[in-house]
């Protein structure tokens, strides 16, 4: 089978979305698949896999979204593809998968982050001055639009009910496709060695409960929140949580944010990291008070290794939680006292290892290999629907 892939960036420091879909590329090169993969980054090579890398140049980022959009459709028109398969949006794609969710979704999550009516009513008012964001969401519109052809894969069910909410979509269109990762194959030796490492690194206590964030974009996947959620179990007196703070949002001014809050003994900003994996074998807990996420691969990745985990009901990886039994999902980021509540029933070593059991038991259903074997059997029935239609 030949499959045409679009993705503007395959670029893993982008984020999570770029991440899941190298990973899938290679599930499927696996699986004998030919892949055809259109993008303005620039992959490393791989038997099985063709890179059409593809110019965006222009004068403005959204100008050169949409020179890249409008020569991918061009460049896949010319070759035929069994399936054409999209994570950027493109009006000539079998497949659309948002790995990001819906725009419409997006901007409303992100007005929900902002603290007054006030200031909402401004950030729409510039929303409308938004030219990227305005060509986004009305492209968006129309490759959603009633009778349009490509089916929507969901990463979660909170995107299908972004989905229905936003264009009214059918379930006809849509396919949910749970998000996946790859399990992590390192030796029980390596955890244990990693775990010490860290911890010693950053002055953390075998005795300690080590709770981590891992983040790029801190104001929208909650640091403040859990900065003050951590100001509330300090002032409590429970001076065995750690914590550590990965991602690139490590400003001064986030640690002129911890300092006023009185956790800077409590709490260490990392920065970014390539050694990720290795602070999840450190950690006991993972907090992710996320306003938005259409499925969280980091709060997969810590489940899939057994770490217990706290995120929001605003997160698509949150339907894999079932509340006190391996993790807990608060209703919105701003429960601050509610997290900290959670964190400190976490403090509990038998809790944790309990609900470290029951995160284990998902790991095959959190697996890129599953993700990918559903991916193909769409593939199967639209490669077989465009050839009766031939």
């Amino acid at each position: 089978m030949k499959i045409a892939l679009i993705s503007e960036w395959l670029d893993p420091w982008r984020g999570g979305a770029e991440t899941s879909t190298l990973q899938f590329m290679h599930h499927l090169r696996e699986k004998g698949i030919e892949v055809h993969v259109f993008t303005r980054s620039r992959p490393a090579a791989a038997p099985g896999l063709h890179v059409h890398t593809i110019s965006g140049a222009a004068m403005t980022r959204t100008r050169q979204s949409m020179t890249f959009a409008l020569r991918a459709e061009r460049r896949i028109k010319a070759e035929p593809f069994d399936v054409v398969h999209a994570i950027s949006p493109c009006r000539c794609a079998d497949i659309y998968q948002p790995r990001g969710g819906t725009v419409a979704e997006s901007i409303q999550r992100n007005l929900a982050l902002l603290g007054n009516r006030s200031a909402r009513r401004l950030k729409r008012w510039g929303n409308l001055l938004n030219f990227k964001q305005r060509y986004m969401l009305g492209l968006e519109r129309e490759i959603m639009r009633e009778g349009g052809t490509p089916v929507i894969v969901a990463i979660s069910d909170y995107v299908a009910r972004q989905l229905k909410t936003h264009y009214g979509l059918s379930d006809r269109r849509i396919r949910k496709i749970r998000n996946a990762v790859d399990p992590d194959d390192s030796s029980e030796s390596t955890r244990q060695a990693n775990r010490e490492a860290i911890r010693r690194e950053f002055g953390i206590g075998p005795g300690d409960c080590l709770v981590l964030l891992v983040a790029h974009n801190f104001r929208l996947k909650g640091v403040a929140r859990w900065m003050e959620a951590l100001a509330r179990l300090v002032k409590e007196g429970t001076g065995d949580v750690r914590s550590l703070i990965v991602g690139k949002g490590d400003s001064p001014a986030w640690q002129r944010r911890a300092g006023r809050l009185g956790i800077t003994d409590f709490l260490t900003l990392t920065g970014p990291s390539q050694r990720v994996r290795a602070f999840f074998h450190a950690a006991d807990v993972l907090v992710h008070p996320t306003y938005y996420d259409p499925c969280s691969r980091v709060v997969l990745e810590a489940m899939s290794m057994g770490l217990p985990c706290v995120t929001t009901r605003w997160d698509g990886a949150s339907e894999q939680i079932v509340n006190g039994e391996n993790g807990f999902v608060l209703e919105e980021p701003d429960e601050t006292a509610t997290l900290a509540d959670c964190i400190g029933r976490l403090r509990d070593a038998a809790l944790r290892e309990t609900f470290s059991r029951n995160c284990a038991a998902l790991r095959d259903s959190l697996c890129m290999e599953r993700h990918a074997s559903e991916m193909l059997t769409l593939y199967d029935e639209i490669a077989s629907s465009n050839v009766a239609r031939a």
